[in-house]
């Protein structure tokens, strides 16, 4: 997809009004994962060397729409040492602001016009400003008043991330080096259905792992203990491996899990094949042996997409066994040369984080829904407003 950008237009005294994600984990008021931050530097420092004057307008939470102060973005300005606009709507500040200058507008999503897309709130929300960009790829699934709305107002165009996020994952859907693995992980085969055939289309082996792949055991009639799964969604998961044969994608689904008689951190670890799993074993993580295939099939790719820790990874050591095994092969690979890799989901980064191997990583997306829903093909609303 050919978007707008913002290269070669030209800022300077321009007034810009900057979607990015700063939908970050903050523990007693502190960052603790400031990724998406720093993943939208490029941007802002073009656009300020460029003499942008800058407000750049995100959300944290869920406020649903109330000035929720648990969710204010202080942490965020702090974190960035920009001042923080008390309101969002907010224009006194405008008159103040010279070349270069950045500032950060409070939680948008303290407005219910935000997530409704209300077209007066739009309008309000980008008064004063000369044009917009957006950087936020991981809500661009969204219509949201700040990545859809405010478009009707304000020339707009796509930021560095958004751009480069897109040109990374047109790549690999469109011309990928082959053999193409994919693996999805998560808990739920609900949300996933067009994502998993998306992928049977396009890749030549889908791995199908964490909860969703328990509940694909339970369709071929394994035992899963009292674990988290869809019994409901049995049908579709037997539709999707007949879909993979169909579309001559090899489909792969756990073998063993780490299970456990609680669902805690401090249960003891066992590893047990389906036909070991007693009614009162919990589920938490991948086995040895399937962590162990999962490494096999990574090694003979030449492209890997990844998405879903496939265990309680952030119980790590105990229960990051399948998840940590995963990023080390995938990030080895890449550092020898023999893999292009795209990794998305927040869970999925922090595992890699966790690892310390996110930097051997190819590519790693900022999104998670939306990472998927632009896989599976569906029109993301935020970026095809941007389309040239």
């Amino acid at each position: 997809m050919k978007l707008r950008t913002i290269e070669g237009i030209d800022v300077r005294g321009k007034y810009v009004l900057l979607r990015d994600d700063f939908n970050v984990q903050i523990v007693d008021g502190k960052i603790t994962d400031a990724f998406r931050i720093e993943q939208s530097m490029p941007t802002i420092n073009a656009l300020r060397n460029a003499g942008a004057r800058i407000a750049v307008v995100a959300h944290l939470g869920r406020p649903k729409g109330t000035r929720n102060m648990e969710c204010s973005l202080s942490p965020v300005a702090e974190y960035m040492n920009i001042p923080l606009i008390d309101d969002c709507l907010d224009k006194a500040f405008l008159s103040q602001m010279k070349d270069g200058d950045v500032v950060l507008l409070e939680n948008v999503r303290f407005y219910a016009g935000e997530e409704s897309n209300d077209l007066d709130f739009a309008e309000r929300l980008a008064e004063g400003f000369d044009l917009f960009v957006n950087d936020a790829f991981a809500v661009s699934h969204r219509a949201h008043a700040s990545t859809v709305g405010v478009t009707k107002f304000l020339p707009s165009y796509a930021g560095k991330l958004l751009a480069s996020e897109i040109e990374h994952l047109d790549k690999v859907m469109s011309n990928p080096s082959r053999p193409l693995v994919a693996i999805v992980a998560g808990s739920k085969v609900s949300t996933k259905i067009g994502v998993l055939k998306a992928l049977a289309r396009m890749a030549d082996t889908l791995i199908i792992d964490g909860a969703l792949g328990t509940t694909f055991n339970y369709a071929l009639g394994a035992k899963v203990g009292n674990s988290l799964y869809e019994p409901d969604q049995k049908e579709i998961a037997l539709e999707i491996l007949e879909y993979g044969k169909a579309n001559n994608c090899k489909i792969l689904i756990p073998l063993d899990k780490g299970v456990g008689k609680d669902f805690s951190r401090d249960t003891t670890r066992t590893d047990k094949t389906f036909d070991e799993i007693e009614p009162d074993d919990v589920i938490l993580d991948s086995g040895t042996l399937t962590t162990a295939r999962n490494v096999d099939v990574i090694k003979s790719a030449a492209t890997v997409i990844w998405n879903g820790t496939v265990g309680m990874a952030e119980w790590a050591p105990t229960w990051s066994v399948g998840s940590f095994g995963l990023a080390r092969a995938i990030a080895e690979q890449t550092r020898g040369g023999k893999l292009d890799s795209i990794v998305g989901g927040g869970d999925t980064v922090a595992a890699l984080e966790a690892c310390s191997v996110k930097d051997d990583i190819s590519y790693v997306s900022t999104g998670g829904g939306a990472f998927l829903e632009y896989v599976e093909g569906r029109d993301l609303p935020g970026i095809s407003v941007l389309a040239e």
